[in-house]
């Protein structure tokens, strides 16, 4: 170790502007100056910022793309007086089809909601009954709606997409427990629905899907209010039974599972991938890769 008359006697100059670097002590007749270098952030601490980054641009940037193309291509849909509630044909004419049905549906909403969700709803057909029964929970009157738009019907212009498809036995074995939670669904009244983070259409959705596992159903990404605790849990099981969720009032929140795949929910925004399945999840984008339904 050098001896204490051999330090210099001037601070460095890109040592003197830090002065938490130059630590003095007297030698002999001498002041020197022993220099404790200051690191710059740790490793571990770069590594994070990174990670928050690129999880930010994961989110933040599909919604950029899925709102540049909503700009681009103009409000074409038109208004709500105005816009296609007209059937899609996805589903057979019940008269000719005697056989039970259950559907799930989601297509993107009206106007410059369109860029972050959907609206989802369930449909469903007893064995020879002659007509469908579709569910909607919506924002104007009573929440929960009865046949206010024909079952496969494009949502303002929109066209759905099937998220879930039961026929035949299975079916009927489903839909008295689907009508079941429909009838017991606590936010029924007027005022209940809220648009972010919840309780909204998909939510009411998604109280189905978790009552009835067998459906294996997984709504879209851009279902936004899915994730809303409506039993008030913040630790549980997923619908399908097969991984956990956690959740923080449907801001935040983690789901594992190997029918939901994986998903963090930020404010709200759905990133993730799944697996079984292959496809990524983006908020805005939505689902890229193979379906979850249908």
């Amino acid at each position: 170790m050098a001896s204490p008359e051999k330090l210099p006697d001037a601070v460095p100059p890109t040592l003197a502007a830090n002065s938490a670097a130059v630590q003095p002590y007297r030698a002999g007749k001498r002041t020197a100056c022993a220099y404790i270098p200051l690191d710059g952030p740790s490793n571990h601490a770069r590594a994070l910022r990174k990670l928050v980054l690129i999880f930010l641009l994961l989110v933040f940037a599909p919604i950029g793309i899925s709102a540049a193309s909503y700009l681009l291509s103009g409000d074409s849909r038109g208004s709500w007086q105005t816009a296609d509630r007209s059937s899609a044909g996805l589903l057979p004419a019940a008269r000719t089809h005697p056989e039970a049905i259950v559907r799930v549906y989601a297509a993107r909403t009206l106007r410059w909601k369109s860029i972050f969700a959907v609206h989802s709803w369930i449909v469903v057909k007893e064995a020879g009954a002659t007509s469908y029964t579709r569910y909607d929970y919506t924002a104007w009157g009573e929440p929960i709606r009865s046949n206010g738009f024909a079952p496969d019907a494009r949502w303002f212009g929109a066209n759905p997409e099937v998220v879930a498809a039961v026929d035949g036995e299975q079916a009927s074995l489903l839909i008295p427990r689907i009508r079941k939670v429909i009838e017991t669904y606590k936010f029924r009244t007027y005022g209940d629905y809220s648009a972010w983070p919840g309780p909204n259409s998909n939510t009411f959705v998604q109280a189905v899907l978790n009552a009835v596992p067998e459906l294996n159903a997984v709504l879209p990404p851009t279902a936004i209010g899915k994730d809303f605790p409506y039993e008030g849990n913040w630790l549980g099981l997923t619908p399908s039974r097969t991984g956990v969720f956690v959740s923080l009032g449907g801001y935040l929140g983690l789901t594992i599972g190997w029918i939901e795949g994986f998903e963090i929910n930020f404010l709200g925004a759905v990133l993730g991938f799944d697996v079984r399945r292959p496809a990524l999840k983006f908020p805005g984008l939505g689902r890229i890769g193979m379906q979850a339904g249908g």
